[in-house]
């Protein structure tokens, strides 16, 4: 059977690969948006799900296919809530994961272990058609601690900052099939699925 095409609004690498490992299995074929010449559009939404939704619109209506766009990012307690929406480009332009993860250390360094307290959020919204009237929306969070300073190899963004108690490791330790299963996105996804009316019984 011929996969099932589908775009991801995004260019970031990391969540291309950790979508493919996950819907692959489920008959999806997960193109990046530059195969179709989609760019990245202008993140003007307040909240992720805005975002997640201007993203599958554009990517949707330039492609003429189903799309599926992910708005995430990381919620800070010690910093109300940031960096929040603003994640991907926390230390400004162009976007890079070490200045992001440099500012977020230096904005906690008067904060104690033990007021470190995080979450990642995920947002994944599916269209059908860029007209679609009743997108899927599903959303998940993923508890943790920021440490003083990263660890491990894996994971993009700000995994190797991200403590996971309950693990014993950050993100970045954990390997592609823990984080699937454990991750905001992982579990956002695997809720996505089940909406969808695919892969039951997986």
């Amino acid at each position: 059977m011929t996969p099932a095409l589908l775009v991801l609004a995004s260019g970031n690498t990391g969540k291309l690969r950790e979508f493919h490992q996950l819907l692959a299995p489920l008959g999806f074929d997960v193109r990046p948006q530059a195969d179709y010449g989609v760019a990245d559009v202008e993140e003007t939404g307040l909240t992720f799900v805005e975002n997640a939704l201007l993203k599958a619109r554009e990517a949707s209506r330039l492609s003429g296919l189903p799309a599926l766009a992910d708005d995430s990012g990381l919620e800070v307690d010690a910093l109300n809530g940031a960096p929040g929406i603003y994640s991907a480009r926390y230390a400004g332009e162009p976007k890079s994961d070490a200045r992001n993860n440099a500012r977020l250390l230096a904005s906690l360094a008067e904060v104690p272990e033990g007021r470190r307290r995080a979450r990642y959020w995920c947002v994944l919204v599916l269209l059908r058609h860029a007209e679609d009237p009743v997108p899927l929306i599903v959303q998940r969070s993923w508890e943790g601690e920021i440490l003083p300073a990263p660890r491990g190899e894996g994971g993009f963004g700000y995994d190797p900052l991200f403590w996971l108690p309950d693990q014993g490791a950050t993100a970045a330790e954990l390997t592609a099939e823990q984080k699937n299963r454990l991750s905001h996105r992982g579990r956002a996804l695997q809720a996505l699925v089940v909406a969808m009316g695919v892969g039951q019984g997986q």
